[in-house]
């Protein structure tokens, strides 16, 4: 980034990832970043191929019942195996200030398999509250939308706003996403508040509601609805400071979310909303690399954590 302190990690990337399981998940990402490399624009490039052979389905809406006997025993009755492979395009342009527009395009082919036994997609599917028609589903978004990033750093911030709002259409289906995030840093050491299974974001989408990104504590894709409500509520002490080289913090956290069915008015309430709270350990060290272990535990029980980036 040169002599002068800049928000972004870097001024551009190219990262490639691959992992498996015993399980028979597997990820492979090739991702290519350029925050800082022309003034005033961002790019981004994803290619990925994945398989999550146990990703979780509790059936669609909010009031989706969940029993711990029927995920006894190694049953798959709240699991669903997806496979995608997509290609995501973003650019980026600063028109004023922290204020960027953004425009963007996905390619992305999904396709679900029901795995052994008796379980809720299986039933879904047969029933039609899943379309089979949907089932491979090749998805073709093209995306707008303005972003405010007023934050002081992009991997680690400890005060600012950021603000976005967004609109894509896809095969057959619109989504309006808004987002706002207010980081402050009230004391010298304490840092700062911070298609269905997705959430949209100007970075790239996550799993919501449940897991890591969206309501710690629960599992992934925990409440799976058209509409999604979400906040958040951290607090991270500094243990060990030292800005720009490493810094060790602990964090307590406070998750609510939820999610609206189909036919259902999406709107601000506290009505039916989901809660998680926990602690996690982090370390960042330099620029760009954080790691952040911990847990999180709700109404359903307790979830170890492991992140690579801050939930929020």
């Amino acid at each position: 980034m040169g002599f002068v302190e800049r928000p972004e990690p870097n001024l551009a990337a190219l990262n490639f990832h691959a992992s498996a399981s015993t399980r028979g998940s597997w990820a492979l990402v090739a991702d290519a970043e350029a925050p800082a490399w022309w003034e005033g624009w961002r790019a981004g490039l994803t290619l990925a191929a994945a398989r999550d052979n146990r990703l979780g389905f509790y059936g669609l809406g909010n009031d989706t019942r969940y029993f711990a006997d029927s995920a006894a025993g190694g049953s798959h009755f709240y699991q669903v195996s997806r496979t995608r492979a997509a290609a995501r395009l973003t650019i980026q342009r600063r028109i004023v200030g922290p204020v960027r527009l953004l425009a963007g395009a996905a390619v992305v082919r999904t396709d679900f398999r029901a795995l052994p036994g008796d379980n809720i997609f299986r039933r879904d599917l047969a029933s039609g509250a899943v379309d089979p028609a949907t089932v491979p589903f090749t998805d073709r978004v093209a995306r707008v939308g303005i972003v405010l990033d007023a934050r002081d750093h992009e991997i680690d911030p400890h005060r600012g706003v950021f603000l976005e709002a967004l609109f894509a259409s896809g095969t057959g289906y619109t989504r309006t996403t808004a987002h706002a995030r207010v980081l402050v840093h009230p004391l010298e050491r304490l840092p700062p508040l911070a298609a269905q299974l997705t959430m949209e974001s100007s970075d790239r989408p996550f799993t919501a509601v449940g897991g890591y990104r969206s309501l710690r504590g629960f599992y992934d894709a925990r409440f799976v609805g058209r509409g999604k409500l979400l906040g958040g509520i951290e607090a991270r002490y500094a243990v060990l400071w030292a800005p720009s080289v490493l810094e060790l913090k602990l964090v307590a956290f406070y998750d609510v979310g939820r999610v609206f069915d189909a036919g259902e008015r999406w709107r601000l309430t506290t009505a039916g909303l989901h809660r998680s709270g926990g602690g996690e350990l982090a370390l960042r060290f330099l620029r760009n690399s954080l790691l952040v272990v911990g847990y999180g535990r709700g109404s359903e029980g307790g979830q170890l954590l492991f992140g690579t980036s801050w939930s929020y």
